[in-house]
């Protein structure tokens, strides 16, 4: 039953990482510690393996359906692999009870954009005809640097901060923005994960189970992405994310 748990929470994941343009780091980091107690480490490391075979999985999707600005992908995508290198290294300094507290804050911030921004219509777009927007280069690069950092260090994808940059700042089409999102999460995700497998912080045990799960969840999650509302989605999501939050939050007080 353990086992069959742990694949549906990664098939939820998946799908609705994939569906939003976020990694589902937010519900890998909180599972592993509040439910069994893994050290902020070995959450944030086991959790960034899982986030990058989802990316992986959801890119695959979305490079079928021609939906990826790879200049730009490739770009903010060299931008994070610094931060994501740092973060994992500097995350051996801190504690549980700074982790959780801080883990939490993230997610209520998180969860108050997510509320918040504007909802702008996933429309079609033909990528024959697709043209590029000008943006500034080096403020995206830096806008990168910094979400590769924070994604390694709390476990977490970075499409929350890329996605809205990519369409509030830098006027990309949702469309577009969401699967670059992904496409950069894929290569920043296996960097970040990489280093923490090489510093031992990965629970090898859970990663069959959630992993599977949550590449099969990202190419369902990527093929419904353009055909379904996410708002009830999002919704329920906010509301766990702030249940979680709280829990964390309040352990320590």
């Amino acid at each position: 039953m353990n086992e069959l748990f742990l694949f549906l929470i990664g098939i939820g994941v998946g799908m609705f990482g994939t569906i939003i343009g976020v990694g589902g780091g937010f519900i890998v980091v909180p599972l592993l510690s509040i439910v069994y107690h893994y050290t902020p480490q070995y959450a944030v490391g086991t959790s960034m393996m899982i986030v990058a075979l989802n990316a992986i999985s959801g890119t695959t999707s979305y490079i079928r359906q021609r939906r990826i600005d790879y200049r730009t992908g490739l770009l903010f995508a060299s931008a994070t692999l610094p931060g994501s290198f740092l973060g994992a290294y500097l995350l051996q300094m801190i504690s549980r009870p700074v982790f959780d507290v801080s883990f939490g804050i993230l997610l209520m911030s998180i969860a108050i954009y997510m509320a918040l921004r504007k909802e702008i219509p996933a429309t079609n777009i033909d990528m024959t005809s697709y043209q590029r927007p000008e943006y500034n280069v080096p403020l995206g690069m830096f806008i990168s640097l910094l979400v590769g950092f924070v994604a390694s260090m709390a476990g977490i994808g970075g499409g929350v901060v890329h996605v809205p940059a990519m369409i509030y700042l830098f006027h990309f089409a949702p469309f577009i923005a969401i699967p670059t999102s992904h496409f950069i999460l894929a290569i920043s995700a296996t960097f970040a994960a990489a280093s923490h497998a090489y510093i031992g912080e990965v629970a090898w045990n859970f990663v069959p189970y959630l992993g599977v799960g949550a590449i099969i969840g990202a190419q369902v999650g990527g093929t419904l992405s353009h055909k379904i509302h996410s708002r009830w989605i999002v919704r329920g999501l906010l509301a766990v994310m702030f249940l979680v939050a709280l829990r964390l939050i309040g352990r320590n007080l």
